[in-house]
């Protein structure tokens, strides 16, 4: 895998002065008691990320805040699904979620498309990965990315089945969102058949990767496979899933596919139910993707439990390693042992783990294991407090194996105690929290999306069989 993710300054924003010093918002209590009172808490405050920081006007996200930054594709597919969220949950009215999904997909259906190196925002239906957060243009030399198209067609998608009302406008956020995904031309990004490219650039064509393993590309092959226009041929689902046997594993945790950062077993079941339903793949190993999810889950937490590296805080109720944010590029001498850290990467158990917790890996994983996620959300509250949880809920990372060092952080702040904490929240990381905890509580993302007919089609050309799908 390649780090999808590119920081923007190094300078820290102190924890102190945040948000105006941490204070709660209105109508969201401090300290919330309880799990389920405290699971709501984290659910609103991170709604409230993206309908306060998203431009009202062209529905761009921010890759992150408080830090400056660009707009990130995939966070403003996160948006996309939280707004109904917002309305079922009573945070804001469905005539304002309509209003913010309508600016957000006029804006995309109408972006300038094209090869060009500037001035376009992305080229044969695919966005580029990062965008101008005020001209909604290319961001730099960043590359067209399927994943991240992929991730923004998610919320475009759900959008559609959710807004089904008569309303003129609900109808021509279904006809945009038909445009939007018609218009993506997946058999143009596959150099290497029979699997898609992970992205293009003007200057230089195809970037030398691919989505040739099991990550978070589920969705990307279910989208593509289930193109009204541009479909890839049903035998590319079972040409690509050949590859996961090389990444079966039954070593340090149940037996599963292994893709070492959360991310990769989230993602894709946001909008996807995998429940009850199987590939070819699955058949054979008697289990489902989700299935596959939750041992990874817990596979985490049993690995946080051994702690074979020795990195502190790590504990039965504190764990979760995923792509993240994290202190900064450095080595560093601690408790005798010389110790190497990273700004932002892709963590997981044995792969580039660097003492770094995430709260959106845990919080992220909350439908397919919620006995252990609910026990760590409430454990980092009560032992992290207001330097980890503040006003949009948990800051992306924390490191406590850095508490008491002088390490020459990138980014963030050494909280006296706690150790090394992150400034920012991150689009992507905020996503799949507020999106689990709704799947978690009421199905409302996967009951909607059972009935799109583009995931319906795509996984039925995929092979998938059983459960809701019979």
């Amino acid at each position: 895998m390649i780090d999808r993710r590119r920081l923007l300054g190094t300078g820290g924003v102190a924890l102190a002065g945040l948000l105006g010093g941490c204070a709660p918002m209105a109508g969201i209590a401090a300290s919330p008691a309880g799990k389920a009172g405290l699971i709501d808490d984290i659910q609103e405050r991170t709604f409230r990320f993206f309908w306060e920081t998203t431009d009202p006007k062209t529905g761009l996200a921010p890759d992150r805040w408080p830090t400056p930054s660009f707009a990130s594709i995939a966070a403003v597919g996160f948006a996309l699904t939280a707004y109904p969220i917002g309305v079922t949950r009573g945070w804001i009215s469905r005539a304002q979620a309509r209003e913010r999904t309508l600016a957000t997909l006029d804006f995309f259906a109408n972006a300038p498309m094209g090869d060009a190196e500037t001035g376009t925002s992305g080229h044969k239906g695919f966005f580029y990965h990062f965008l101008d957060m005020k001209t909604g243009h290319r961001f730099r030399n960043s590359e067209l990315s399927t994943i991240d198209t992929t991730l923004l067609l998610g919320g475009v998608l759900f959008a559609a089945q959710w807004f089904d009302g008569d309303h003129p406008d609900e109808a021509r956020i279904r006809a945009l969102a038909d445009r939007l995904y018609s218009a993506v031309e997946w058999t143009a990004f596959v150099p290497n058949d029979p699997v898609v490219t992970m992205g293009w650039r003007p200057e230089s064509g195809f970037i030398p990767s691919d989505w040739n393993r099991y990550n978070e590309s589920l969705l990307l092959y279910v989208l593509a496979l289930g193109s009204p226009t541009h479909a890839l041929p049903p035998e590319t689902w079972d040409r690509w899933t050949s590859a996961f046997e090389a990444n079966w594993t039954t070593e340090n945790g149940p037996p599963r596919i292994d893709f070492p950062p959360l991310f990769g077993h989230q993602y894709s079941h946001v909008w996807v139910d995998f429940r009850g339903i199987q590939d070819r793949f699955m058949r054979a190993r008697g289990i489902d993707y989700f299935e596959n999810s939750r041992r990874a889950t817990l596979a985490q937490q049993l690995y946080a439990i051994e702690n074979p590296e020795g990195w502190s805080g790590y504990g039965e109720n504190v764990w979760g390693l995923t792509a993240c944010d994290g202190p900064g590029h450095f080595k560093l001498t601690v408790n005798g042992r010389e110790r190497e850290f990273r700004g932002y990467s892709a963590r997981g158990p044995y792969e580039r783990d660097d003492g770094t917790i995430a709260p959106t890996a845990a919080l992220g994983s909350i439908a397919f294991a919620p006995e252990i996620v609910e026990a760590a959300a409430r454990a980092m509250v009560d032992r992290y407090g207001s330097a980890l949880y503040q006003r949009y809920g948990f800051l992306d990372s924390f490191n406590p194996t850095l508490e008491g060092t002088n390490a020459p952080i990138g980014k963030g702040q050494l909280v006296p105690g706690i150790g090394w904490v992150d400034n920012d929240y991150l689009g992507i990381d905020q996503g799949p929290i507020v999106c689990m905890i709704e799947n978690r509580k009421s199905g409302l993302i996967w009951e909607t999306m059972r009935k799109s007919p583009a995931i319906r089609r795509g996984l039925t050309r995929a092979g998938f069989t059983g459960g809701w799908l019979a």
